[in-house]
C-alpha cells in the first residue's frame, strides 16, 4: 500500500503515524533507534507491506502490469489501491477525507526533525503539492506516476500504465475492494488498531 492507506492504518497516535510515514525508509534495526510507538509504527509499515506482497487479491492487481513494470508492478498497485481508497473513502471511515489529509500534514510539520533527512528533503513538496489528494482522479495517478519515475527507480512508462489503469480500471476495483477489508481486519488483529470516525482527534492535533 502506498501513503494514504498506510496512513489510513495508523491508527490515532501521532508517533504511530510518523512512523509508519517513514517506514520504507529505516532499515534492518534501525527502527530501535526511534521512541516504541514510531517503532511500531515502523514494524506496522513492514507488516502492511508483507501481508500485500502475499495477498492472492494483491497478486491478481500486479499481475496486470507484470509485462510493462516487471518487478515495480508491486509499486503501481499500491499508488492505484490508493487511488480506490480515497475514492472510496466514506466506505472506511466518516472522517472527511480533506480534513484528515489536513491532520496528517500538521502531524508531519510537527514532527519535522524526527523524519530521516530523505523524508524531510521531500515532506514540503509532498504537502504543497497535496500528494494524498491527488490519488483521486486517474490524471492525478498519472502525475504522481511521472514525478516517482523522474525521482527513484521506478520505470518510466507512465503512459502504458495509465492506458492498462484505463482498460482494468472496474477489474482492479473490484479486487481493491475485495483486498482492502483484509488488510484492515488483518491491522486491527496484529497490532490493535480500530477503525472509526475517531481514528484522529482532530481538536487535540490542529
Amino acid at each position: 500500500m502506498n501513503y494514504l492507506a498506510h496512513l489510513f492504518l495508523s491508527g490515532s497516535n501521532e508517533e504511530v503515524i510518523v512512523g509508519n510515514f517513514i517506514g520504507d525508509y529505516v532499515k534492518g534495526h534501525n527502527f530501535n533507534n526511534y521512541s516504541e510507538h514510531i517503532k511500531k509504527g515502523i514494524l506496522m509499515h513492514r507488516n502492511i507491506d508483507m501481508f500485500t506482497d502475499t495477498s492472492r487479491i494483491a497478486r491478481a492487481s500486479k499481475s496486470r502490469f507484470s509485462s510493462v513494470y516487471g518487478k515495480y508492478s508491486g509499486i503501481i498497485i499500491d499508488i492505484l489501491y490508493d487511488h480506490y481508497l480515497a475514492l472510496k473513502w466514506n466506505l472506511y471511515s466518516d472522517a472527511n477525507l480533506e480534513h484528515f489529509v489536513d491532520t496528517i500534514h500538521a502531524i508531519l510539520m510537527k514532527n519535522f526533525k524526527l523524519l530521516p533527512e530523505e523524508v524531510q528533503s521531500f515532506v514540503p513538496s509532498f504537502i504543497n503539492n497535496n500528494w494524498l489528494n491527488t490519488y483521486k482522479s486517474i490524471e492525478g495517478i498519472e502525475i504522481v506516476l511521472d514525478k516517482m519515475s523522474k525521482r527513484t527507480s521506478l520505470p518510466d512508462k507512465t503512459k502504458n500504465a495509465i492506458k492498462i489503469f484505463r482498460e482494468e480500471y472496474e477489474f482492479i476495483e473490484e479486487e481493491f475492494l475485495a483486498y482492502f477489508p483484509t488488510l484492515m481486519d488483518f491491522v486491527t488483529k496484529r497490532f490493535g488498531i480500530e477503525f472509526s470516525s475517531t481514528n484522529l482527534n482532530y481538536s487535540e492535533i490542529c
